[in-house]
């Protein structure tokens, strides 16, 4: 009996220090900043745009990139996802601007010569401030807000709280919180997750048209959450599964296209 006794005490002691290092070191796992240093649009490849650094409302320095839209054509404001840097999303960049779109793209604070460090609440204030920015140039109508996996929960935010055109949810989940739930079935999550993303209360203050894009076969953000999310947002919307499609792929799948084509709508 003694034997069992301490074989339950290690186990639970092992268990304890496991959520110990999962509470301590989530956001380092929510937010796994890429070691891309601050790259300038031009030495990335995208001399079409031009760096600007904002100002946060907790006086956190982040950097956008603007590409100006050609006349007559609206502005997609993008939020990329957890692993991504600007400069890495150069091509994508480019195929969204080829047709004369133009372009916003935020570098959360931390990521690429932002300044601080990230956190749900800090990434809606860099949001509000690449908003301002944007509708400075651009009418509320002319704004097409875009967001990619984690970046998704951020667009939605941002959607629910600012005057735009149209909503672009590419690989969305109906919170950070359900994902990691899914991930780590034996953890209680939902007490201790301090970035929880919840797209799935903000989304019913979304007015404006949506278009959700998401792979099938997407094996981080699984299809399901793209699914659940829909079902509670207002119409107009449509979704759009792209078969055989993964999480970071779909451009080969025609999600630009498919994209240009909502927004021109």
């Amino acid at each position: 009996m003694i034997f069992v006794k301490w074989i339950v005490l290690l186990l639970v002691t092992g268990y304890l220090a496991g959520l110990t290092v999962l509470y301590v070191r989530q956001r380092e796992m929510l937010f796994p900043i890429p070691t891309a240093a601050r790259t300038t649009p031009a030495a990335a490849g995208f001399p079409e745009a031009e760096e600007h650094v904002l100002t946060s409302s907790d006086g956190e320095k982040v950097i956008v990139w603007h590409a100006p839209a050609k006349p007559g054509r609206s502005v997609v404001l993008y939020f990329h996802g957890n692993g991504d840097s600007l400069a890495g999303l150069v091509g994508r960049f480019k195929a969204i601007t080829a047709d004369g779109t133009g372009l916003v793209a935020l570098s959360y604070r931390g990521y690429a010569g932002s300044s601080g460090a990230p956190s749900e609440q800090g990434l809606l204030l860099d949001a509000a401030a690449a908003y301002a920015f944007t509708s400075a140039r651009y009418a509320p109508e002319r704004i097409n807000v875009w967001g990619f996996s984690l970046g998704s929960g951020v667009a939605v935010a941002a959607a629910s709280e600012h005057p735009v055109g149209k909503l672009i949810l590419e690989a969305p989940y109906t919170s950070a919180v359900d994902v990691a739930a899914s991930l780590y079935r034996f953890v209680p999550v939902r007490l201790l997750m301090r970035d929880p993303f919840r797209s799935d209360e903000r989304v019913a203050r979304v007015t404006v048209p949506l278009l959700v894009m998401h792979g099938t076969d997407d094996l981080v953000i699984s299809i399901v959450f793209g699914e659940r999310l829909f079902a509670l947002a207002h119409e107009p919307k449509q979704f759009v599964r792209f078969a055989g499609g993964g999480h970071d792929n779909l451009d080969s799948f025609g999600a630009i296209e498919t994209a240009r084509h909502f927004i021109a709508s």
